[in-house]
């Protein structure tokens, strides 16, 4: 599992955990990716990046669909709190509860946190 919980920009994470996401995909890798906390940040469409002087990432993102990357969740809770729906995020992963979150880290083998 891939964990985003840092903000897109200010840091490397961010950008570090989507190379890891198309690298495992480009392997046929059984990836699932989680945004939490300020991660989910780094799936906002429309991210205006242009005074920081940095490229906009987000978009890049979208890439996952070819590597046949599924199991995307993202919590609702980090979600809501930061005022962000599904429709503002530049793809569409599962909206999971606490529990949920919970349930679907017992389940994994290894973790990677950005």
């Amino acid at each position: 599992m891939i964990v985003f919980r840092k903000a897109p920009y200010g840091s490397i994470y961010a950008f570090e955990g989507l190379e890891n996401v198309l690298i495992m995909g480009a392997y046929d890798q059984d990836v699932s990716i989680l945004f939490i906390d300020d991660g989910v940040y780094s799936i906002k469409d429309g991210m205006d990046t242009e005074a920081i002087g940095i490229k906009n990432f987000s978009p890049t993102f979208r890439a996952i669909e070819a590597y046949d990357i599924e199991k995307l969740y993202i919590d609702k809770e980090s979600l809501e709190s930061r005022g962000l729906s599904v429709d503002d995020l530049v793809i569409e992963p599962k909206v999971i509860d606490a529990s949920e979150v919970e349930a679907l880290m017992e389940e994994q083998k290894n973790f990677f946190m950005f």
